[in-house]
């Protein structure tokens, strides 16, 4: 393999010039306010974000993340104010506006700035005009009684730590010595984390990169990255070119965890159930080797997030046989696209709560409801009834989540290896709890590094 050094853009401290005036703050809170709605109404973040104009979306998105971290205080403090829920559109701006400006030492503005400029919001929104004196009367109240109001609150388990209830109860119960720190590390920011494409360079050439165009950056696992700040990707060298992906590090292990002690010199058939967006894919095909034999399947049952896998793939530069199908059944896709023939390795990155990134995606806390954990550990429970009669014998299956809840994890593969005689539960990491541990002390199943949380357990199927 030939290691080269990736291109490096110009200097990113380069400033252009006529850059557009920024928008108003009033436009951006009432944008906020609209996708805070939105995902209170079940959708995502994403979809939410994505009906935002372009030239906002970026000050939005850092605004609505910090509203989703406070929304439990906000309610909490306008059920103080507010004896009756205002309508959806008026509560949102409402929530929105106290979720910024509670907490004075951590407001992206000036209180009474946040209040005027909300207030304006209101005035120029057909749907929230009516309350506009209403808002501007709820808030300079909040302001003249912050601190008495905010004290009033604390004893509220949902404004402490900005998560529901229910969230908060089973966290206890999975984690009663760790469960503050979960929950505090989800309200804070996740690092933005690179994983080094080791087919056209090394993390240590990319890391000289990265300083020569003032990207700090920290090696961590095998061939990771974690920026000290975070960077647009058309920044990073050689991104378009394949030389590095962004990926948590916790997901990094996925690759690892499949490939060793597996005989990367024979041909090897390897399923990547529920693929998208391709990150692990291609992961698996770089960490194999240019020349290795290895025959990979992604699958996925969305059309659309199935388009993404091409695009990953074609941007590292690996192939792999992309099939858009129900991995739960594969009666109509294992004989038509596998031949029929059975697998040496099973990727199952299994849908589930994603509780374990909420850094990332400070709507899932919201989004999610307590009967949803039940409902998704029954379709990982059938995935993986599913999947394991396609496995050789002597074969492994991986089976992983982004998930903290131990219902997902470590109670489903328990329950699966006492009902499945021919399957052994090989050392595996099990749950890891989102955070930097290593600096706060580790919890006993934690691994050392900031990380999303996780779940693996690697699975192999008795010889015969």
């Amino acid at each position: 393999m030939t290691t080269t050094t990736p291109p490096a853009p110009a200097d990113r401290r380069a400033k252009s010039t006529g850059a557009a005036a920024p928008e108003p703050l009033w436009r951006q809170l009432q944008a906020v306010a609209g996708a805070l709605q939105a995902i209170r109404g079940g959708q995502s973040g994403t979809a939410a974000l994505a009906a935002v104009d372009a030239g906002l979306r970026p000050g939005v998105q850092a605004l609505l993340f910090r509203v989703l971290r406070h929304t439990g205080r906000a309610q909490a403090l306008r059920r103080q104010m507010v004896a009756r829920t205002p309508p959806p559109a008026a509560d949102a701006l409402l929530c929105s506006a106290l979720a910024l400006c509670w907490n004075p030492e951590d407001a992206p503005y000036e209180a009474f700035t946040l209040v005027n400029q909300t207030v304006e919001a209101a005035k120029r929104s057909p749907a929230v005009r009516a309350q506009a004196s209403f808002l501007n009367a709820c808030l300079r109240r909040f302001l003249r009684e912050r601190e008495a109001l905010v004290v009033a609150t604390d004893a509220d388990p949902v404004a402490r730590w900005n998560h529901p209830r229910w969230w908060i109860e089973r966290l206890r119960k999975d984690y009663p010595q760790a469960w503050q720190q979960i929950l505090q590390a989800n309200n804070d920011h996740a690092p933005m984390t690179l994983r080094v494409n080791v087919q056209k360079t090394t993390p240590a050439l990319y890391q000289q990169a990265l300083d020569a165009i003032n990207i700090d950056s920290t090696p961590v696992g095998e061939a990771g990255l974690v920026l000290r700040h975070a960077a647009p990707v058309t920044e990073l060298p050689g991104f378009e070119a394949g030389w590095v992906s962004v990926q948590d590090v916790a997901a990094q292990l996925a690759a690892p965890l499949l490939l060793d002690g597996l005989d990367l010199a024979r041909p090897l058939r390897v399923l990547d159930a529920c693929a998208a967006p391709g990150g692990k894919t291609a992961h698996l095909l770089e960490r194999a080797g240019a020349g290795a034999p290895l025959q990979v399947t992604a699958l996925e049952i969305d059309p659309a997030r199935s388009a993404r896998i091409h695009d990953t793939l074609r941007r590292l530069g690996v192939a792999a046989q992309v099939v858009v199908a129900d991995a739960a059944q594969p009666q109509q896709w294992w004989a038509q696209h596998c031949g029929g023939e059975p697998f040496d390795a099973i990727l199952l990155d299994a849908p589930c709560s994603a509780s374990g990134i909420v850094r990332r995606h400070p709507d899932v806390r919201w989004l999610r409801r307590e009967s949803d954990i039940a409902q998704l550990a029954s379709v990982q429970a059938r995935l993986l009834a599913a999947l394991w009669p396609l496995l050789r014998p002597g074969g492994r299956l991986l089976y992983c989540t982004c998930s903290v809840f131990r219902a997902e994890g470590e109670t489903q593969v328990q329950t699966f290896v006492a009902h499945n005689t021919d399957a052994q539960l090989l050392p595996s990491p099990g749950h890891l709890i989102p955070g930097n541990w290593d600096k706060g002390g580790p919890v006993p199943d934690n691994r050392p590094g900031d990380h999303d949380g996780f779940f693996y357990a690697l699975l192999q199927k008795s010889p015969q």
